[in-house]
């Protein structure tokens, strides 16, 4: 994925999402001790089939792994963290188990993995700053909801960042001019959805923001976040390595990013961030 903010592409996160792994130890039903010959091609075949269905099962309900490859929400995560993502807790999609299950309410402040609403297969990962009904605004790098300042200790702001009116001022005046960074199917629509000088977010949406703020195309620029295109909120960090976006990035050549994998294998003891596996993510 292209780094948000660096280059024309918008791409925040690209996430790719792990598969679980079979369990170890498992025992198949009829073979002999000491090795395998008891065991008959349709009882393995049965194993392989219960392994696929659990597996798909775990990811699609439970949770699913993703990897960082931008800065948009430094520092709460960095490029190369790796993280599980809890699929099963957020309710509010209408669906007729919602009342049945252990969900919650979106909340601001959450963490979200959810599609990116202008391109397929790819996800990515932001805050949520405004909830249906709120009414956001930034004003000199400060966000208000419903004409309250936001308190944020999570956000950065970087002086080294390209200067870009959205991230000091929005929504923008309607006399202001649109950044080439903002999408135009978004420039067009923005105007319906601000009161005087605020944004009001619709009922279903969401308003996200990344940490790393002067480093992120998010909501200011693509617009709000569609509940059905939410998966989930990070749980931990299982895994962290030393990257930059460069590692990641789908125009580096196949080569290049092969010699990556294995100089990563090579120094995995020396790259691994150590003090941020397992971390919690908030």
């Amino acid at each position: 994925m292209q780094e948000e903010g660096t280059t024309p592409a918008v791409e925040p996160l690209d996430a790719n999402a792990g598969s679980a792994q079979p369990a170890s130890g498992t025992q198949v039903t009829g073979a002999k001790q000491g090795g395998h010959p008891g065991a008959t091609f349709p009882e393995y075949l049965e194993s392989l089939l219960v392994t696929v269905l659990l597996a798909l099962f775990g990811t699609t309900f439970l949770v699913q792994a993703f990897k960082i490859p931008s800065s948009s929400m430094e520092r709460t995560l960095l490029v190369g963290d790796h993280l599980l993502v809890n699929k099963f807790i957020f309710g509010g999609t209408g669906a007729w188990y919602d009342r049945f299950l252990p969900y919650r309410p979106l909340q601001r402040g959450d963490i979200i993995v959810f599609k990116y609403p202008f391109a397929d297969h790819q996800h990515f990962v932001k805050r949520v700053i405004g909830v249906p009904g709120d009414r956001v605004k930034v004003v000199d790098q400060e966000v208000y909801v419903n004409g309250k300042l936001l308190i944020e200790p999570y956000v950065v702001h970087d002086p080294s960042a390209r200067y870009d009116p959205l991230n000091y001022s929005f929504p923008p005046p309607a006399a202001q001019y649109i950044t080439s960074a903002v999408l135009p199917e978004w420039a067009h629509e923005m105007r319906s959805y601000i009161s005087g000088s605020e944004i009001v977010v619709p009922p279903g949406k969401y308003f996200a923001m990344g940490d790393n703020r002067d480093q992120s195309l998010d909501s200011r620029f693509w617009g709000f976040v569609d509940r059905s295109a939410i998966m989930g909120r990070p749980l931990f960090i299982y895994w962290s390595i030393d990257a930059t976006s460069a590692d990641y990035s789908r125009e580096t050549s196949f080569l290049k990013r092969l010699g990556g994998i294995l100089d990563t294998i090579v120094h995995l003891p020396k790259r691994t961030r150590w003090s941020r596996m397992l971390r919690t993510v908030h």
